[in-house]
């Protein structure tokens, strides 16, 4: 496959550091903490002992025997759902925050849609005796009442943003106007595998436990790699997790599923790879949703998670050399995909999750029969039931 130009920052043409002079020193202190504390045996060992003895890692993986029999393929599921927590973000928050105790910080911020950043990172903040701040939007803490519920009983501040679409993207610029001038004893842990450099990174390593265990246990259990491996992507965090460490498997197919939003003809959606075109949202290039002037348009997802009108820099690259095929889900499939995971299997799915399921279940009839498909199921649908009782029940 293509290699990336090897430019500090940058995947290809996409990446870099386009934010204010005054946000490059906190940038460039977490840069040097991932060059010398992230790789220390201290940082190493406390990590893995976290990850094992606190939020529950190697989570398990999945086959769905009634699924796999209506479908003509084997479907197998990475539960990232059983983590603590409920979904994939606590890896990432336990690193960054154990990163932030080592660096000497009193203070992790954070930026949440679905709101289970938010609580991984308010977990985090509980464990670690640090001062906790989240920023969410105003629509978003509307539909994610349990979660922001449980951010407050762990001791968390939570800052609903009234700005512009209310949601995912005027989180994050608020969360950076509040690191510019509390960086000395603050860490913004941020939540996906996007914004300015080493962000991206330094998230796609954290979540890259996903990928990296579905790889040795797919192995241990069928003695062989998984056909195709799927997962769905808003910024990007459990999708570039769970593909990166098959990047380089090339009999491996693999699909990140963006958010279509209803489908109807001009309806807003969060698929800026299929739909949008190059641009600079919170310090990055990248494949961007933007009218013909520039300005970034809003976005829209029945999955408060996959509501972004951009993505990670990987995923854009990913996409441009070919390497990751991203596909199109929408918001009925996605409803359709969570209550036949339900109904099929007693395992109810996140929103986000739901996604890349209703790729699959979509399209089934372009799967060879007797495939192998590994779906990263990155959280569970109890934070998501208040929406989904709003929609009517299969029969």
């Amino acid at each position: 496959m293509t290699k990336a130009i090897n430019r500090p920052g940058y995947f290809g043409e996409f990446g870099g550091m386009y934010v204010p002079e005054l946000l490059m020193p906190p940038l460039r202190e977490i840069e040097r903490a991932m060059q010398t504390i992230m790789p220390a045996e201290e940082y190493q060992t406390a990590l893995r002992d976290l990850l094992v003895s606190y939020a529950g890692r190697e989570t398990p993986l999945t086959f769905c025997p009634n699924l796999s029999s209506q479908l003509g393929c084997e479907l197998w599921l990475k539960r990232e759902d059983l983590l603590h927590t409920g979904a994939h973000k606590i890896n990432n928050a336990l690193g960054q925050g154990l990163l932030a105790k080592m660096m000497g910080k009193t203070r992790l911020i954070a930026e949440t849609g679905a709101g289970q950043h938010g609580v991984a990172t308010a977990t985090v903040s509980a464990r670690f005796g640090l001062e906790c701040k989240i920023f969410m939007g105003e629509e978003d803490v509307e539909r994610q009442a349990p979660n922001v519920q449980r951010m407050r009983m762990l001791g968390a501040e939570v800052v609903p943003v009234v700005n512009g679409s209310r949601t995912l993207k005027d989180a994050i610029n608020e969360a950076l106007r509040f690191w510019i001038s509390h960086q000395e004893d603050t860490l913004y842990c941020f939540g996906t595998a996007a914004g300015p450099h080493p962000f991206p990174t330094l998230v796609r390593e954290l979540q890259s436990v996903i990928g990296r265990e579905a790889r040795a246990q797919f192995l241990a259990r069928t003695g062989s790699l998984p056909d195709y491996v799927v997962a769905a992507v808003g910024g990007g965090s459990n999708a570039i997790g769970m593909l990166h460490p098959f990047v380089d498997e090339e009999s491996v197919k693999l699909v990140g599923v963006e958010a279509g939003g209803t489908g109807e003809p001009g309806c807003q959606n969060s698929a800026p790879i299929n739909l949008g075109s190059p641009g600079v949202l919170h310090g990055e290039l990248t494949m961007l949703l933007q009218d013909a002037d520039g300005q970034v348009l809003p976005s829209s997802s029945i999955s408060a998670g996959l509501d972004y009108p951009g993505v990670g820099p990987e995923h854009a690259w990913l996409a441009q050399t070919g390497r990751v095929h991203y596909g199109l889900a929408y918001d009925h499939e996605a409803l359709a995909a969570f209550h036949r995971l339900t109904r099929s299997e007693g395992i109810l799915p996140a929103l986000e999750s739901s996604h890349a399921l209703a790729w699959v279940f979509e399209h089934n009839d372009e799967i060879p029969a007797g495939s192998r498909v590994l779906v990263n199921l990155s959280g569970r649908g109890d934070k998501d039931m208040g929406i989904v009782s709003k929609y009517p029940m299969p029969e």
